[in-house]
Formats: C-alpha cells, sequence, structure tokens
C-alpha cells in the first residue's frame, strides 16, 4: 500500500517550529487542494499544537516525501525548518503511525484523549474537501477503531497526569456533587486556564477567574463563560468560594495563614479545598493546618501524577498489541485487493450458484439434453463476467497500490459478498 506521510512533532522540533507550522482549517482546506492537483490522489492533514502531519496516496510513482514537505513549506513560510525536523512514513509505518496517534500513545502526554477527536476532525475535514476516496476512508475506519478500542479496552486515558487535572480530579473527591460549588481560579496563565477548563467541564455550579492584568481575566471568561473577580479584590471574596485554584507566578505567598483563617471565620468554618498549583507557592501551606481546609501544593499532586503516569505506561504493551490486531486485519483485508483472486473468486461465485440452480432442475430434462443444459448457462456466465472481467484486468494494469484500482476491487468483492462466502464456508 503506496500511503505516505510526514509529520513535524513533539519529538522532532521545538515549540516554536511546530507553532510556525500550525494550520487552521482555512489553511489545512487550501493546502488538501494544492496537494491533490499534481501529488496526492487522496490525502488529508493533521495540526495540532504538538504537530502538522500530511498523509496521502501519490498520483504518480515519482510523488515521494519531498513533496509533501515542500508543499506545506509552500503553505508555511518558516525559517529553520530542515528535513531532519520530519519524520517519514510510507505503507506500513504510515498506518502504524496514524494507528499510535489515533490511541493517544505517539502524544506528549501519553493517552491524551483530545487527539483522538482531532484525529476524527481531520478525515471529516478531507472529506468535505473531497480528498477522502475509498481507501483513506478505510484507513480512517481502521484508525477510528484503534482509538476506540484502546480506550475501552486499556486503562491508556485512566488519571490524570497533569497538574491542573489532578487538582480537579482531587477536588471531586473531596466534593463528590460540583453543580453545587463555587470556584475561583486565580492566575490565567496557561496552569490555570487549563484548571478553569477542567473545573467547566466537570459542571462547576460557579466559575470565576481573576489575573493582574485584567484583559487577560477577560479573555477568559468570555471562553469559560465565567465571571470576573478585579485582582486587587479578590481577598476581600475568598470566603465566597468552596474552592480556591491558584497559579500565578508570584515571587511570594500572595494567600497568608491569617487571611485564610479570616475567610473560614466568615464561612463559619464549612470545607474549604486549597489547590497551590504555582511555582513558586501562592498560598502558605501552613493554612492546611486549620480545621475544613484541604489543601494540596504542586509536590503532593506530582506524586498522583507520576503514580498515573507509571500505570499508563504499564498499559502500553496493551495499546500495542491492539495497534498490531488492527494492522493485521487491515492488510489481510488489503492483500485480498489483488486482481487474479477477486476474479477467480467472482467466477466460482457465479459457477457455484449455475451449477446448484442446474442440479434442482436437472431431472426436468430429458438425458440427452441435460449435457445441452449445462453448456448454454456456463455460456450465458461467461458473457455476464466478460465485462467485468476485463476492467478487472484493465485495473491491473493500473497497480493494486491505485486507490481506483483497490476500490474497485474492493466494491465488487463487497458486492457479490464474496469475503463473506468465504467466512461462512471456514466458518462451516
Amino acid at each position: 500500500m503506496n500511503i505516505i506521510a510526514v509529520s513535524i512533532n513533539h519529538k522532532t522540533a521545538p515549540v516554536e517550529l511546530r507553532e510556525a507550522l500550525h494550520l487552521d482549517s482555512k489553511e489545512i482546506k487550501e493546502l488538501l487542494d494544492d496537494s491533490r492537483k499534481d501529488i496526492l490522489s487522496e490525502g488529508f492533514v493533521l495540526s495540532t499544537c504538538n504537530r502538522t502531519e500530511i498523509y496521502g496516496f501519490p498520483k504518480s510513482p515519482e510523488v515521494n516525501y519531498i513533496h509533501l514537505e515542500k508543499v506545506l513549506l509552500e503553505k508555511k513560510n518558516v525559517n529553520g525548518i530542515k528535513d531532519e525536523h520530519f519524520h517519514k512514513y510510507f505503507s506500513c509505518s504510515a498506518l502504524n503511525h496514524i494507528f499510535k496517534v489515533a490511541a493517544g500513545i505517539d502524544s506528549q502526554l501519553i493517552g491524551d484523549n483530545q487527539i483522538f477527536g482531532q484525529v476524527k476532525e481531520a478525515f471529516q475535514l478531507a472529506e468535505e474537501r473531497g480528498a477522502a476516496g475509498f481507501m483513506l476512508k478505510r484507513v480512517f475506519d481502521a484508525a477510528i477503531k484503534v482509538g476506540k478500542r484502546a480506550k475501552s479496552e486499556t486503562e491508556i486515558s485512566e488519571g490524570a497526569i497533569t497538574v491542573s487535572y489532578a487538582a480537579v480530579q482531587l477536588i471531586e473527591k473531596i466534593f463528590s456533587n460540583l453543580n453545587k460549588k463555587s470556584a475561583l481560579v486565580i492566575g490565567m496563565g496557561e496552569t490555570g486556564l487549563i484548571a478553569a477548563k477542567h473545573l467547566k467541564d466537570k459542571n462547576i455550579g460557579k466559575l470565576t477567574v481573576t489575573n493582574r492584568t485584567y484583559e487577560k481575566a477577560e479573555k477568559a471568561a468570555e471562553e469559560l463563560h465565567a465571571q470576573i473577580l478585579p485582582f486587587t479584590q479578590f481577598k476581600e471574596s475568598l470566603h465566597e468560594f468552596d474552592i480556591i485554584i491558584s497559579a500565578t507566578s508570584a515571587a511570594e505567598f500572595i494567600i497568608t495563614k491569617d487571611e485564610i483563617k479570616k475567610m473560614m471565620k466568615k464561612r463559619n468554618y464549612a470545607a474549604t479545598v486549597l489547590m497551590d498549583i504555582a511555582v513558586p507557592r501562592d498560598i502558605d501551606p501552613s493554612a492546611g493546618d486549620i480545621d475544613n481546609v484541604f489543601y494540596n501544593d504542586i509536590d503532593s499532586l506530582n506524586i498522583i501524577v507520576e503514580q498515573n503516569l507509571k500505570k499508563r505506561k504499564e498499559e502500553l504493551p496493551k495499546v500495542q498489541n491492539i495497534i498490531l490486531e488492527e494492522m493485521i486485519n487491515f492488510f489481510s483485508w488489503y492483500n485480498s485487493l489483488e486482481i487474479a483472486p477477486t476474479i477467480k473468486s467472482l467466477r466460482d461465485y457465479f459457477e457455484e450458484i449455475r451449477a446448484d440452480e442446474v442440479q434442482k432442475m436437472i431431472n426436468k430434462f430429458e438425458p440427452g439434453d441435460r449435457e445441452k443444459i449445462d453448456m448454454v448457462t456456463k455460456k450465458i456466465i461467461n458473457k455476464l463476467l466478460h465485462h467485468p472481467t476485463v476492467e478487472l484486468r484493465k485495473s491491473a494494469e493500473m497497480g493494486t497500490n491505485s486507490p481506483e484500482s483497490a476500490a474497485k476491487i474492493a466494491i465488487v468483492r463487497d458486492l457479490f459478498g464474496i469475503d463473506k462466502t468465504n467466512t461462512d464456508k471456514n466458518e462451516e
């Protein structure tokens, strides 16, 4: 199978180059259109914060990885990109790579759930653009199956492996029903914003954000549909929140133990969770000594993250076995798309039906006519199969590596249920 692919990702290039080569949906559509002019017959593009990848079936044997790199670099004029920044894949390795990506085991965070949805979106965009033909759709179906099996049959995505998510998971263990709780997230840098997003995903009852730069808090609040609390005023409102997550870049504590004492008194000592995910810490750790204050800092959360990461790594062999099984299934199907076996299977299929029907009716004919009936029905079958056979042999001239040829063969096999017939016989 002549599918080829190139990838620039977190393993091959620094973040500034990956960011420079990131493609939005409009750019992906344009790149698909450009590549299908003279490079690819079918193709799709996956572009996330950690990777930009192009997959496709070449229009001619002369097309290779260099052409895929070139079409990307023509779209994104970026200095400093070298050939070694790209991983190149062909046939088995290309299929194996997209399976690993869909399963989340090629991600910077092992078992990343988000990438599965991004792979689906990439395929859907290719379909909308008319760039996904018969073969690419089969690749898509196989990749999605791998992703679903990895999630349902293993624990590759279980447990938090980021501090932000670990904080929210720990909060869930303390407060079982978050939709009745209120939370304040202090600091809208990457860590704080991610924590706020996780709270939103967990249906937090009331979400409030604050940041030294008001515009940054405003932008986050708009994205999260949260309320804004001016940074200069948040201390006076601490008692209003059941959950406080702090992730600023301050050089010293921004919340002292005395301030937590005053807060708890105003709350009548109702349970409060303090998650300090800043480095250096934002909240005086001695605040955890106060009754009904559940305090965790980044060190304790990192222990949870490391334990979960270890568990995910232990699941890798299971996911790799799933990938191997689906690789075998895919190539078993693909290898069935050979011309000669298909023609033979098609003729055997028709001959079996012909012989069966003749046998049922043979006693209704005179003995001298029985040979003639056999000969006439064979001629009818030969005439019926003449044109399909000619068309299949034309496909042989194109080669089974051609997506058009493979599609034609697969349609014939599916249309007449050839593979199903053979399977049924084997089961008998």
